[in-house]
């Protein structure tokens, strides 16, 4: 079982599968998901949140319904995932550009 704090990423994009996201962030129940995303030449990064429940079946399931318990952990995934994003963003600026 990853811990509370399990931080993943996974390539964008496998030969004839679906694509994975770059990056996770993971607070118990809640996790964000980071998709890179390319149109004009240009990478832009999207994040998708979920909260993960046992179902009736046992099974788990996602959601992006959050109670009022789950908000203080969607903040500081989210703070993480643009901390993510605009690092991510600066390693690829041209040479050039970064005088």
């Amino acid at each position: 079982m990853p811990s509370k704090n399990a931080q993943t990423a996974s390539p964008t994009k496998n030969a004839g599968t679906k694509p994975h996201p770059v990056q996770t962030f993971r607070l118990g129940r809640i996790k964000a998901a980071v998709w890179e995303n390319e149109a004009d030449q240009r990478k832009f990064y999207n994040v998708t949140f979920a909260r993960t429940y046992t179902g009736d079946d046992q099974q788990p399931h996602d959601t992006d319904s959050f109670g009022r318990d789950d908000l203080p952990l969607v903040a500081k995934i989210a703070d993480r995932a643009h901390t993510f994003i605009f690092e991510r963003l600066a390693g690829q600026k041209p040479e050039a550009q970064a005088e």
